[in-house]
């Protein structure tokens, strides 16, 4: 049985769809135009400008940025996972003396803005993260040490663990709402076929809250890639601080700030690409593997 909200649109509704389409994009046009003279009115697009980024050095300290940026988002969107499927069985829990203070958690961090926990943890904390990033450093081997970034470790985990406070908050919920939005009766037609109660969480919920999941953590992993930029604060090195001290040098703010513009928004949507193409290959895998493990269990023994 299907249901009709509303009724398709018919020949004018669809003729004005068009019109205020073309408008619209008529109007993006002549903004990224405006956009676009103006800068070059004011000689942005002059050839000094963007020089720097002819220079070896300039280009291996974007690099460094870049490397930066993506360890600090790497570390805080798997570790809140970890946290934030933790804390999504904690809210399921049918224990309230459990229940209740990871609610409690959640909700906090989820209200708390991410510049106050970096900050707090940075004036907190800082010492004493740079003392382990010591330690851990004069133990580890130099590329494991280059490739964790300990030598950085004072502003990189009060950066990184404020990323995870938060964005495991925020995944908790994700994950929470993914598992409950399962309808019932998949588990209960699951369980009158045969199949154990793993079964029905690894073949039935668990591939279909996955894929009611992966935008909305998608979503999140993306914040918190952006969010990175906040080490800007603490003096942590990645892209944007590069960028600026590429500009207090060469004194080409505009130029630089399309230049990590075009990063970041190049990393966005890679990570975006990737995602959908993981969700399409999860599609058929669990499904085709589902169906037949269903079948499987079904038939007498």
């Amino acid at each position: 049985m299907s249901i009709v909200l509303f009724d398709p649109p018919g020949p004018r509704a669809r003729r004005r769809a068009r019109i205020g389409g073309a408008i619209a994009t008529a109007a993006f046009a002549a903004l990224v135009a405006w956009v676009i003279w103006r800068l070059h009115d004011t000689g942005q697009f002059d050839g000094d400008k963007w020089a720097p980024f002819k220079d070896t050095g300039i280009i291996r300290a974007l690099a460094r940025g870049l490397g930066a940026t993506l360890r600090a988002a790497s570390a805080a969107v798997l570790l809140a996972l970890l946290l934030g499927v933790l804390l999504a069985a904690g809210r399921s829990s049918t224990n309230r003396a459990l229940r209740w203070p990871v609610a409690t958690f959640v909700e906090f961090f989820r209200a708390t803005p991410v510049v106050l926990l970096i900050l707090f943890l940075f004036l907190g904390f800082t010492d004493d993260f740079a003392r382990l990033g010591g330690h851990l450093d004069e133990h580890a081997p130099d590329r494991v040490s280059r490739i964790l970034g300990l030598g950085q470790f004072g502003t990189l985990a009060p950066l990184v663990l404020a990323l995870t406070l938060y964005n495991g908050a925020v995944i908790a919920e994700v994950v929470r709402a993914g598992i409950l939005a399962v309808p019932r009766g998949q588990a209960e037609a699951a369980r009158a076929i045969g199949l154990t109660s793993r079964q029905v969480f690894r073949l039935v919920q668990l591939p279909q809250a996955v894929r009611i999941m992966l935008p909305a953590i998608v979503s999140q992993a993306v914040v918190a890639l952006k969010d990175t930029a906040l080490g800007f604060i603490i003096a942590y090195p990645e892209l944007v601080r590069v960028g600026r001290l590429i500009y207090d040098s060469r004194f080409n703010i505009i130029p630089t700030a399309i230049i990590v513009t075009t990063i970041y928004v190049t990393l966005n949507m890679t990570l975006e690409w990737l995602a959908n193409r993981l969700a399409q290959r999860q599609s058929r895998r669990y499904s085709r593997d589902a169906i037949a493990a269903a079948r499987t269990a079904a038939l007498p023994t």
